[in-house]
């Protein structure tokens, strides 16, 4: 795709997952990557992996709860690189289990994150572009975003969030020439399962439990990002990516009290299996 040659990309959450394959296949594009990730170690070796085989790219650590800092990095990359072409907030974090088991901190935290950090980004990046008349901000939500799914509903609360306010967006910033996109990924095989903070839940059992679930209705990063591109290519504002997601968006809009029964009834199940005793 030549539509990514010589752009200036900004990717937050670049160290892993999905934020690190969107920024090696962007810069095999042969885009300019703008990377950054709370953990500099990871950061650091996705750029060095990406100018190890002729990639153009630089990054530094960000927390992007931090407004200022997000607000810096951003303008810094626009001064040095004379223009923001892109910017996928990606940056995300989950804590799974019930609600009577959360505290405030675990609320706090994934807003922080996943919310407040997409607008935070949203925010400067918008007004960058409109000054500039073009730009495109590609905001990460998830097929969580699109139905509720039990056990996380910090994370849920948060995608669904981020979904509506990039609807929004769209509706506001298309007479500036700036583009909007929200990306709603089903289950891709990135060890956030492995990693992910698990409150009163049997880690072993979880995961074995999911692990056929995974393995049907996964799909690679590798897979996800051509998606997610391709979407962004044709300037689609939503982007379900995977066939589950397709399915479940549908769904959760034709029958969407249907599917909240359905779910409910698999969970009391999956409840008796995997909670921990109080």
């Amino acid at each position: 795709m030549d539509l990514f040659k010589d752009k200036v990309v900004i990717v937050t959450g670049a160290g892993s997952g999905i934020g690190k394959e969107l920024c090696k296949q962007l810069a095999g594009l042969g885009a300019h990557i703008v990377l950054s990730d709370i953990n500099k170690e990871s950061c650091d070796k996705s750029v060095s992996e990406i100018n190890k085989v002729g990639g153009k790219a630089y990054g530094e650590q960000l927390d992007v709860t931090d407004y200022e800092a997000f607000e810096k990095h951003i303008k810094d990359a626009a001064a040095k690189m004379g223009k923001i072409d892109y910017i996928f907030n990606n940056a995300g974090t989950a804590v799974a289990g019930e609600l009577r088991d959360l505290e405030v901190e675990h609320w706090k935290k994934t807003i922080d994150v996943n919310l407040n950090g997409v607008f935070y980004g949203s925010l400067v990046a918008y007004k960058l572009m409109v000054k500039q008349g073009f730009g495109h901000i590609v905001n990460i939500s998830s097929i969580e975003g699109m139905m509720p799914f039990p056990g996380n509903s910090p994370y849920v609360a948060t995608k669904y969030a981020v979904l509506g306010f990039t609807q929004t967006l769209w509706l506001e910033a298309g007479h500036y020439g700036v583009n909007v996109s929200a990306v709603c990924p089903g289950f891709i095989q990135t060890p956030i399962f492995d990693t992910v903070q698990m409150v009163k839940i049997d880690r072993e059992k979880a995961l074995a439990k999911q692990a056929l679930f995974l393995k049907t209705l996964s799909i690679t990063p590798e897979k996800c990002v051509k998606i997610i591109l391709k979407g962004v290519a044709k300037n689609k504002p939503i982007i379900p990516v995977s066939g589950f997601a397709h399915v479940v968006w549908r769904l959760s809009r034709w029958m969407p009290i249907k599917v909240m029964k359905a779910v409910r009834k698999d969970f009391n199940k999956w409840r008796d299996t995997v909670r921990l005793p109080d």
